[in-house]
């Protein structure tokens, strides 16, 4: 007997639907699209329960005639494809035909219609894809679907749908890119009876990214207007200043339809080269128009990604369109100080300013920042600084507040000894270490006596401070080596251990003002699942609306600048691939918080800045820094020689 037989309709109708209806979200998108191929001035979206237990999307359209509404809830019934050749230039977000019965088959619907020529409107209800009630409703033109218990007949289906929070943010999501793909249409989003988004529906893109991003995204926009062999680019990129730390908040938009598209961030980003630091990204409002010929969007099963005819018109508009605006409004500030506000080094020409090797001051003369008849601020220390004698200026770097208390971690290689540090030759300068030196070596003899069991096999103490190569490495000579340490790596270190040791919580401070960060809809949903973890880390969050979060509290170690990058970091990795963070797996939090909270490469650092670093990391075993990098390289005089050709 043959095993192949034909599947019941219901069933196949349950299996279609599951393509096309994946979650509340599904749902949603189908619908507003409809609306927005019926040419609607309105669409209101309302959801309860994110969506599962009710979800209504009403319009104002074209509403659909009372013949054709039984017809519209049969598989591939559409009015937007006629034949073969239409599909070669679609030009309506919908044509597949497949989205009001997918949704019939596994929800309870009703639908109330009306059209412009008809006196009485049309309510169909349809269960589980039977028909259950046709006939007439007073109601305005347009169409109004409300979808009820969805996958009430499939429960496999509906134990895989996440928390309420989750899916009505994804469902928000969804009507925030309608609301930005179609600034010409009034979108208005009501969330368990509580309005979270209406965009004036004016024409302008400006109005309707201000009401779904809010103020602080809007102010930091740059707008384009370009076009390039027959590629429109239009809407708005992100200040360099802006930039942030993951691809999340670009939004690209082909022909009125939100796509992900490779091309176009590709071309932003290369845009942005030499504008924004590395590890940073651009934020993005786009709409590239083509001529619907020359884009496919029967590419995905959630129309999501499209393929073009040639992908380099497109990269090409947007890489000169995204150029060009940033030349015409991207003016850079330019800060002149007052020469009564000038500092003392001034005066001693350009290349005081780029001072990195102290030949002939101590490093024990510099005690936690001092210098010459100015303060120089310590950027590990919390401590004031003072002032102190005849000592030549350096410039300090960045204020990087930290606590009072070393928390010394494992630190770099055995390349340091227990004696005391560095000093540079000069006038009086080796006395001072020497006494220096003696009193650190009784001090540490007290302190430690297990380790000098092992002080034969440690090298010679450091002899001399050389100075810092590329604003990066610091140079220490040691006997017969010279000590090369990758300051952010070994202060990231540093600070990773002391956040391990004593935890984020009980070190965080509460924030005079709560810093406001603005996310996309996936990630602040990842945040508000996630606020315990969050806590762990060191930041207090609450939910302040619309993709919006207020930090009220975050690591003392952090500057203020750093809160909203740290928090977009943190929410981008939790919707990525952190979704489960638990308290015992807050790890990779520390690294990130350690990495933003150290030194950087490139910033100037004062000798006795590097110093503090290298005092910090020889006291014990600092070998990587969290991200596995190497924060010391030791380079032997002999392989220098060999080098110049005096040994072989």
């Amino acid at each position: 007997m043959g095993k192949i037989h034909v599947l019941d309709k219901h069933v196949a109708d349950l299996i279609a639907a599951g393509e096309v209806v994946e979650r509340p979200a599904s749902v949603i998108k189908e619908l507003t699209e409809n609306s927005i191929d019926a040419h609607s001035a309105s669409i209101t979206v309302e959801i309860r329960s994110g969506g599962v237990a009710f979800m209504r999307v009403a319009d104002n359209g074209y509403g659909i005639a009372r013949e054709d509404v039984p017809t519209a809830f049969l598989s591939h019934a559409t009015s937007k494809v006629a034949g073969r050749k239409d599909l070669g230039s679609i030009s309506t977000l919908g044509f597949r035909g497949e989205a009001l019965p997918s949704i019939a088959a596994v929800a309870h619907v009703e639908l109330i219609t009306r059209t412009e020529d008809e006196l009485a409107g049309t309510r169909y209800c349809i269960d589980g894809s039977g028909e259950k009630f046709c006939g007439d409703a007073g109601c305005a033109k347009g169409t109004s679907i409300t979808v009820q218990d969805l996958f009430y007949n499939m429960p496999a289906r509906m134990k895989f749908l996440k928390k309420d929070v989750t899916e009505g943010n994804a469902a928000s999501a969804v009507v925030q890119k309608e609301a930005l793909a179609h600034p010409e249409i009034s979108f208005r989003f009501l969330r368990d009876g509580r309005e979270t988004l209406h965009t004036p529906g004016d024409g302008k893109l400006k109005p309707a990214v201000y009401a779904v991003f809010g103020k602080e995204f809007t102010s930091g926009l740059i707008p384009i207007n370009y076009e390039l062999n027959g590629v429109k680019v239009s809407g708005f990129i992100s200040k360099p200043e802006a930039a942030r730390p993951n691809r999340s908040m670009q939004n690209f938009f082909i022909n009125g339809r939100y796509v992900k598209c490779r091309t176009a961030a590709v071309a932003l980003e290369e845009s942005f080269k030499g504008s924004i630091m590395a590890g940073k990204f651009p934020a993005c409002v786009l709409h590239i128009s083509v001529p619907y010929e020359a884009v496919d969007v029967n590419v995905h099963p959630a129309k999501i990604e499209v393929r073009f005819l040639n992908e380099k018109p497109i990269f090409d508009a947007v890489y000169h369109g995204v150029k060009s605006a940033l030349k015409m409004c991207d003016t850079p500030h330019i800060m002149k100080l007052a020469d009564s506000a000038a500092p003392a080094f001034h005066s001693a020409g350009p290349q005081a300013e780029q001072l990195h090797f102290i030949p002939n001051v101590s490093v024990q003369d510099f005690p936690h920042g001092k210098a010459s008849g100015f303060e120089v601020p310590h950027p590990f220390m919390c401590s004031p600084a003072t002032k102190v004698g005849s000592y030549r200026a350096v410039p300090s770097a960045p204020d990087i507040e930290c606590d009072d208390e070393d928390v010394i971690p494992h630190s770099a290689a055995g390349y340091f000894s227990d004696g005391g540090m560095a000093h540079a030759e000069g006038t009086g300068a080796e006395q001072v270490q020497e006494k220096a030196d003696g009193a650190a070596g009784q001090e540490q003899c007290s302190q430690k006596p297990e380790k000098q069991v092992q002080e034969s096999e440690k090298p010679e103490a450091p002899e001399k401070f050389i100075g810092e190569a590329f604003k990066t490495y610091i140079i220490i000579e040691q006997g017969d080596n010279l000590i090369f340490i990758d300051k952010h790596a070994a202060h990231e270190r540093i600070i990773y251990e002391k956040l391990k040791a004593k935890g984020v919580r009980n070190d965080r401070q509460m924030l005079i003002e709560p810093v406001s960060v603005t996310l996309a809809q996936n990630e602040y949903s990842a945040v508000l699942n996630s606020l315990g973890a969050c806590a762990e880390a060191g930041f207090d969050i609450e939910d302040f609306g619309n993709g919006t979060v207020l930090v009220r509290s975050a690591p003392m170690i952090l500057g203020g600048s750093g809160i909203a990058e740290a928090v977009m970091e943190i929410a981008g990795c939790l919707a990525s691939c952190k979704s489960d963070l638990t308290t015992e797996k807050v790890d990779w939090l520390y690294h990130n918080i350690a990495c933003r909270a150290a030194v950087k490469a490139g910033d100037h650092s004062s000798p006795e800045e590097l110093m503090h670093i290298v005092r910090e990391a020889e006291q014990e075993d600092i070998r990587y820094c969290p991200h596995g990098r190497p924060v010391c390289y030791l380079l032997p005089r002999r392989e220098l020689e060999r080098k110049f050709g005096r040994i072989q």
